[in-house]
């Protein structure tokens, strides 16, 4: 078989290569097998495809309609990253990505038994055994193909963690939303920058909770509450909301810059702001919000006991607006913990965002998340974070963010404005512009740019176009591998604590 692999810098393994024959004597943990690949330009030309990790340092797009199997795409991704002990954390809008609990270490039919009556299909009247049997002699199959057997298997169930948080939500473990600002934390000493934005981003999360201005450079409740807030945790102690409420009633510092607090902030204004925060903190709903695990990206992409953690946060119980505020929140919390890292051109961690749809919108629209990934995207980089982000609808993404990714997925695409963005992404040209001139395309002949929308269009399921910055821009059809985790597809409350405890 043709290996059409890029090759590492041996000299220099971190270093980004256009090279195109993988080198065997690099370690096989700091590559990615991603699955089966061939050259758009000669058929002939197909083999494995194994792409450097640190390739992902520049970030990945994947792109594709519902059906097309952009899913399994970001989860086996998400599967090579911990194979070679990258710490991950996924953004999982649609619910699909706790299925990395279901990363069995066996073949046997046992593993899917508790599982099968939530998905027998109408009119099915095998046994649960059959059914299940049939599942895992597919996955067998699949995963035997790929070269991953039952020893690969349980090698990499045991070297993994797999945590799952849903804020708000009972099914993994709840999330304390505020701990940034009620709980004491030595960030305060060790990275005061970093702390001071975990609470600036909680403030502003308290602050469209009563229905506030959140922007810093905006709101003067803003202002004031983090000034308080801070005077309180960088002396080792909490900001709880009954202290911040105290402490708008009879402030402890007499100024705010360069004015008098009464003068920046009336007494009246005041009470009004503390008794909103009151109402608040009386509320049954937000109590779901202020308990669980502490906000820490740095604690949870740890590595403990030897096991690569993968953090699934997953939002797909919440709204549209409570999946912006938290999301928005924790992305904050991403970025500060990524800035302060050493500089690194390995691939130290990686975070997946599927379905990114809604959170990095087009100018104007700008939700409390946008501001983070593009900044994430823009600057991560150069730390050693590699950020992948998929979606249904690229029209939709902002284009600052798809200009900034090394390596795109791209599946069938159905409109001609999703594939004229993606198109253009990819080759640098002006696809929106050749798509609208039918008569220039006939005189000049086809160019790149329509031929490859011509084949993004036909692509059948679980086929996508691969394009690496780092491999010189080459065109290749990958067909990803079978994914290790069952991909059962959106998992009940019942069936995610299930998975956990077995996993545990």
């Amino acid at each position: 078989m043709t290996d059409l692999s890029p090759t590492p810098d041996v000299s220099a393994e971190d270093a980004p290569s256009a090279s195109t024959h993988v080198d065997p004597s690099v370690p096989t943990r700091t590559i990615l097998e991603l699955g089966e690949a061939r050259l758009l330009s000669d058929e002939d030309q197909r083999g494995p495809l194994r792409l450097p990790a640190h390739h992902l340092v520049t970030h990945g797009v994947v792109v594709g309609m519902t059906g097309s199997g952009k899913t399994g795409c970001v989860t086996v991704l998400a599967e090579e990253a911990l194979r070679a002990a990258v710490p991950i954390l996924v953004l999982d809008v649609k619910g699909d990505l706790p299925n990395l609990l279901l990363a069995f270490p066996s073949f046997a039919a046992s593993e899917f038994v508790p599982y099968v009556e939530s998905v027998r299909g109408p009119g099915d009247a095998r046994s649960a055994i059959d059914i299940a049997t049939g599942l895992a002699e597919s996955r067998r199959a699949g995963l035997l193909e790929a070269g991953i057997d039952e020893p690969t298997l349980r090698a990499f169930h045991e070297a993994i963690d797999v945590r799952v948080i849903t804020p708000g939500g009972g099914a993994g473990e709840s999330l304390h939303l505020l701990s940034s600002l009620e709980r004491a934390s030595t960030r305060w000493h060790d990275d005061p920058e970093g702390a001071l934005v975990g609470l600036e981003s909680a403030v502003s999360l308290l602050l469209r909770l009563v229905g506030r201005e959140s922007d810093p450079a905006k709101s003067r409740e803003h202002a004031l509450l983090v000034v308080l807030a801070e005077q309180r945790l960088s002396h080792g102690g909490s900001a709880e909301l009954s202290l911040l409420i105290a402490d708008l009633e009879e402030p402890p510092i007499e100024r705010i810059g360069a004015m008098d607090v009464d003068d920046y902030m009336p007494p009246h204004d005041r009470r009004v702001l503390a008794t909103a925060l009151n109402t608040l903190l009386a509320s049954p709903s937000l109590a779901s919000w202020r308990r669980g695990a502490a906000l820490d990206v740095g604690e949870w992409l740890t590595p403990k006991e030897g096991r690569t953690p993968a953090v699934v946060l997953s939002v797909a119980h919440l709204d549209d607006a409570e999946r912006a505020l938290v999301l928005g929140v924790v992305l904050d919390e991403v970025l500060a913990w990524v800035r302060s890292q050493p500089g690194s051109p390995r691939l130290r961690a990686m975070v997946l965002f599927d379905e990114v749809y809604g959170f990095l919108p087009p100018h104007p629209a700008n939700p409390p998340t946008k501001r983070p990934i593009v900044a994430l995207m823009k600057q991560a980089r150069a730390f050693g974070v590699g950020v992948v982000i998929a979606t249904q609808n690229p029209m939709d993404l902002d284009y600052r963010a798809l200009g900034n990714a090394g390596v795109w997925c791209v599946g069938r695409l159905q409109t001609d404005a999703d594939r004229a963005r993606v198109v253009d992404g990819m080759t640098g040209g002006d696809a929106a512009g050749a798509a609208k001139s039918t008569r220039k395309k006939a005189r000049r002949g086809p160019s790149e740019a329509t031929r490859l929308g011509e084949l993004i269009k036909q692509l059948p399921p679980r086929m996508f176009v691969l394009r690496d910055a780092h491999d010189g821009g080459m065109l290749l059809a990958l067909r990803p591998r079978q994914t290790i985790s069952w991909m059962r597809g959106p998992m009940t409350r019942t069936e995610v604590q299930q998975a956990s405890r077995r996993r545990r």
